[in-house]
């Protein structure tokens, strides 16, 4: 059995530059949501340095300054993604159910973490104004993987988080493939926390939602997902490795930008917060134009 039930990886508040690992001692606290409040947020800390190997409780205690994503750059990796994977959002865009997952990637580099760090618009992109949100369930592997099966891929899988798959309306119209357009620098936030996949036996009963400035823009329970999460981790994983750490963004419900009359697209100074259910808790970030 293990040892925790949802982790946090962050910088203390006394100033320190070396990341930590430790479980939020409040268990019902919704962590992005006190961080972005201003809130003191209290952890248990572990002797480990990753939430790939947290290690165990040291029996001392800390308080976050600074939240970060649960894996880093180093261990995301590419990120893989799933495009269209919610039934809803496929009717919204007239698109045809798929058959088999829609694979693109994001790089390391489209990392970010929490609030306070923003998604960042491209200078070349600013005047445009399309960028947009996309609410996303994230699964990040804890085992290296390859080949796997769908009856034995959950046991490849450390963990869930909630993720924001920014997108650029423009470039991605303009092209067939995906991956320039979703993969810029900070498009991929991530957090706030990691919680164990033995508290979510059962990821199809999560409730997800997207506020842009307060207003309610995607909601879904993920059953409206098409593929499900040992679906998606078994056909990722044929023919390639999967390492620990690797991040699987699962696809983004109805309600995104594009898809409202006048479309809803995010700019300066514009918040957007991605909600997961089953201690998940609020991924935040801020939108800013790059300096």
């Amino acid at each position: 059995m293990s040892s925790w039930s949802r982790l946090v990886r962050f910088l203390p508040a006394d100033a320190g530059t070396t990341p930590l690992i430790g479980e939020p001692v409040d268990a019902a606290l919704d962590v992005g949501l006190a961080i972005y409040e201003g809130k003191q947020v209290e952890v248990e800390l572990f002797d480990g340095s990753s939430v790939l190997s947290p290690g165990t409780k040291t029996g001392e205690k800390a308080i976050v300054g600074k939240l970060l994503s649960p894996v880093s750059e180093e261990e995301v990796g590419t990120i893989r993604c799933v495009g269209l994977n919610y039934r809803l959002h496929a009717k919204e865009l007239n698109l045809v159910i798929p058959d088999v997952p829609t694979i693109f990637m994001k790089p390391a580099e489209s990392l970010a973490n929490p609030y306070p760090d923003p998604i960042v618009i491209p200078k070349f992109l600013a005047e445009h104004s399309t960028t947009d949100y996309e609410s996303e369930f994230g699964i990040i592997i804890g085992k290296a993987c390859k080949n796997v099966s769908e009856a034995e891929a959950l046991d490849y899988v450390l963990g869930y988080t909630a993720c924001n798959d920014v997108s650029n309306r423009k470039t991605q119209m303009e092209q067939s493939q995906w991956g320039f357009s979703k993969g810029f620098d900070k498009a991929c936030p991530c957090g706030p926390v990691i919680v164990n996949k033995s508290q979510i036996p059962d990821a199809s009963k999560l409730f997800m939602t997207g506020h842009k400035n307060g207003k309610l823009m995607q909601t879904s329970q993920l059953d409206d997902m098409i593929f499900t999460v040992a679906q998606m981790v078994s056909f990722i994983s044929q023919g390639t490795t999967l390492k620990p750490g690797t991040l699987i963004i699962t696809g983004t419900p109805h309600g995104i930008g594009h898809s409202h009359s006048p479309p809803e697209y995010l700019v300066e100074g514009d918040e957007y917060h991605v909600n997961v259910s089953g201690g998940i808790g609020t991924l935040i970030n801020k939108t800013e134009v790059e300096k």
